[in-house]
C-alpha cells in the first residue's frame, strides 16, 4: 500500500475513533442528569411499555421525578424543623415523599404535585424540589391518563 494512503487511512481511521469515544463520554455523562418522570404506579410496579409487557422499575439512588396527588390526610410536618413528609398517589398505589424546606404556596392535599428527587426505598422518595400545579387545568399527558377517575379538590382562593 502506498505511504500516503496508509497516512490518510491512518488520520481517518483516529478521527472516527476520537468522534465515537467523545460521543460515548457525552452521553454517559447525559445519562447521569437525566431525570425520567414516573408515576406512584410505574415506581411500584414498573412502566408499562404497551402490549402487556412491563420495564424496569427505578433503581434505589436513581434521580427522578414523580408527579401525583397528594393524598388526603397524609401530609405530616415536622414541628421542630422544615421537614414534611406526603404520600402520593396515582390509581390505587402510594408512594412516600420526603422533603425539607419550604412547600409551594399552591401546595395541597388533593393537589396534583411534581416531585423531583432521589428513591431511596422501594416506596419512598427524598425530594430536592417539589412543584405544585399552577394551573388546575393543566396536566402532562402521561400523567393524565392515570389520573382519569381521581377526585381532584380545587384550591380555594
Amino acid at each position: 500500500m502506498n505511504p500516503r494512503r496508509k497516512k490518510r487511512l491512518f488520520i481517518i481511521a483516529a478521527s472516527i475513533s476520537f468522534l465515537g469515544a467523545a460521543t460515548g463520554l457525552m452521553l454517559y455523562g447525559l445519562s447521569q442528569n437525566i431525570d425520567l418522570f414516573y408515576t406512584p404506579s410505574e415506581i411500584l410496579q414498573g412502566k408499562d411499555l404497551g402490549k402487556g409487557k412491563i420495564g424496569a422499575k427505578p433503581q434505589i439512588g436513581q434521580r427522578l421525578r414523580i408527579g401525583g396527588m397528594v393524598v388526603e390526610g397524609s401530609v405530616v410536618r415536622s414541628e421542630h424543623n422544615l421537614d414534611v413528609s406526603f404520600r402520593l398517589t396515582d390509581t390505587g398505589p402510594e408512594v412516600t415523599v420526603k422533603y425539607t424546606g419550604i412547600l409551594p404556596d399552591l401546595f395541597r392535599e388533593g393537589q396534583g404535585i411534581v416531585a423531583q428527587g432521589i428513591l431511596i426505598s422501594a416506596d419512598t422518595i427524598e425530594a430536592t424540589e417539589v412543584l405544585a400545579k399552577h394551573d388546575e387545568e393543566y396536566m402532562p399527558p402521561e400523567l393524565a391518563e392515570k389520573m382519569k377517575g381521581i377526585k381532584h379538590v380545587k384550591p380555594e382562593y
